[in-house]
């Protein structure tokens, strides 16, 4: 506090007196003022170190003589080599990047009874605002700060890795000059090999997918005396916030881990195969880009024939029914320098947790494995029987699809006669009652390509445990209807039953059912009577008038172009 009372000054804290006009009291030594002060501060200013700043250069009367700040440049030099004022070299020492200091310099530390030029005069004090920018030390090396480390790290950056990584680029007193993160897109690139500045070479080394580390290095082993021209000033320390998102090498291949193996594994996948199943897709730092969960299917496709990239071709193969694992895929095994495009960035790994639901090769049969057979089998099921089983169905993973016992009753076919998938057919044939099997349905012997709409998904391989209830014997093949005794010599007067020489529908169906009530005649069984018999029927009338006369009227052993009779 400085006030003047009747041409005196009185000083709060120091004890003086002089006129008000009079010139400035004589320095014995630099007096500095901290105006401000960073509430960090990881180093200060040695002797030896180079240093960064701006000032406004004063007289003590306010009168500015000099400012770097009017040059858009800052004032570069190394500290306590002479390169400065006495006065000035004597002040940095100590300050923090982003410290401000009022420094007073009396003439003997500055210019002297000399002067300088026609600028500063004789036994001038000097006042320097000085703002420190940038320090650094010509035996300085880069300096990494990890400040974020992920659980799991089972894999460093080493020379010759290529790397993915997003960062911020500051110079030593927060000053933005760069960011990938603006840009929306990471900056890829080799390290160790030159492709870098030398210390963005040397500060990623031993770094792990997910890490965050700072990484300061001085103008040497960065952008030097030069700097970049525009955005990086000469001789500046730079410092790169960086998060390393993707590593790999281009010698990796297909990485296989966290396998969940089913047991037992009767069958692994080879070349050829057809594989359905699901996965979750990420990239190496857990960015999800696609899953098929998500869409409510599996992914289905020919293993090793090139239908998918490079390296899901290659980690498919062998897998087990069930199975679960990780595939991790380097970029040249997977969508390579150009990435889609929207999802996977150019030179992505990728990652896929796939579990298999089921395979087959298109060359596969009906697999039969039969669990129970009676002592007595001898009346095996064959093409044309009736029969009656039993079934629960589902997929290879054990989903369930659909199970007789759930309706209380057997389901019913014909044997030959294109009632069920050619695999349940195949299954069915050589059964006796009483026996059960468990029947593996490739989907070219089930429901193919398309599946059952919201029950059996496309290319599904079937799993049937099926039982043998009841068995009803066919007729020969091409037969509807057998006599169970000799033919009537008079057949077609028995069925003429009001005897006008013709014989009608109602005649005919009434006669046929009555020689099978009768146990004389068979109907194929499995099949609707009345169908059976309308067709019989229309096959004898000839001219398709309604009614049969002795003429038309023939039997099946008389010709061979009908099913009749």
């Amino acid at each position: 506090l400085i006030r003047c009372v009747h041409g005196m000054i009185y000083l709060a804290v120091l004890v003086a007196f002089a006129a008000c006009d009079a010139p400035p009291v004589p320095l014995d030594d630099i007096v500095i003022e901290k105006t401000f002060v960073p509430e960090q501060c990881v180093r200060a200013v040695k002797v030896g170190d180079y240093v960064r700043y701006h000032y406004n250069g004063m007289f003590p009367d306010g009168k500015k003589f000099d400012s770097s700040y009017d040059r858009s440049s800052t004032y570069n030099v190394y500290v306590g080599k002479k390169q400065l004022i006495e006065g000035m070299d004597r002040a940095l020492v100590g300050m923090c990047v982003n410290e401000r200091r009022l420094v007073k310099i009396p003439p003997q530390l500055a210019y002297g009874k000399e002067g300088y030029s026609d600028v500063i005069p004789s036994d001038a004090i000097l006042h320097f605002d000085v703002l420190l920018l940038d320090v650094w030390n010509p035996d300085d090396g880069v300096q990494s700060k990890t400040y974020y480390t992920p659980e799991n790290c089972s894999r460093k950056v080493e020379v010759s890795d290529y790397v993915r990584y997003h960062y911020n680029g500051t110079l030593l007193d927060g000053t933005l000059f760069d960011s990938s993160h603006t840009r929306m897109r990471t900056y890829d690139t080799y390290v160790g090999i030159g492709w870098l500045i030398a210390g963005m070479d040397q500060g990623l080394l031993g770094m792990c997918v997910g890490e965050k580390r700072i990484i300061t290095m001085p103008p040497s082993l960065g952008y030097g005396s030069n700097g970049d021209g525009s955005d990086i000033p000469q001789q500046a320390s730079l410092v790169f916030d960086v998060v390393l998102l993707d590593l790999h090498n281009p010698k990796d291949g297909v990485s296989i881990t966290n396998q969940d193996i089913p047991q037992p594994c009767p069958r692994k996948s080879v070349a050829g195969d057809f594989i359905r199943y699901h996965y979750n897709g990420s990239l190496l730092d857990g960015t999800f880009f696609d899953s098929s969960y998500s869409r409510n299917r599996t992914y289905d496709t020919y293993v090793g024939k090139g239908y998918v990239i490079g390296g899901m071709d290659e980690g498919l193969i062998g897998v087990c029914i069930g199975e679960k694992r990780r595939i991790i895929i380097p970029p040249h095994l997977g969508y390579g320098e150009e990435g889609t495009g929207t999802k996977i960035p150019g030179s992505a790994v990728l990652v896929f947790d796939i579990h298999i639901i089921d395979f087959h090769n298109p060359s596969d049969p009906v697999v039969i494995t039969t669990n129970y057979k009676p002592e007595v089998c001898e009346t095996l099921a064959k093409k044309g029987d009736f029969v009656k089983y039993h079934y629960n169905a589902s997929l290879m993973d054990g989903s369930f699809i659909d199970s007789t016992y759930n309706y209380g009753k057997t389901y019913n076919i014909v044997l030959g006669a294109n009632q069920v998938v050619p695999g349940m057919e195949e299954g069915l044939k050589e059964m006796c009652v009483g026996e059960r099997r468990n029947l593996v349905i490739p989907p070219h012997l089930g429901y193919g390509e398309r599946g059952v709409d919201g029950e059996v998904p496309a290319s599904a391989v079937l799993v049937f445990d099926i039982e043998m209830i009841e068995m009803e014997a066919g007729l020969p093949d091409g037969y509807m209807f057998i006599w169970n005794e000799d033919v009537s010599a008079d057949l077609f007067t028995e069925m003429d039953a009001d005897k006008d020489l013709q014989v009608l529908a109602s005649e005919f169906s009434d006669y046929i059912l009555r020689q099978v009530n009768e146990g004389k005649g068979r109907l194929a069984p499995g099949f609707d009577a009345y169908r059976i018999i309308e067709n019989m029927f229309s096959n004898q009338d000839r001219n398709g008038d309604g009614k049969i006369t002795e003429d038309e009227f023939k039997l099946k052993a008389d010709e061979t172009t009908h099913d009749e009779l």
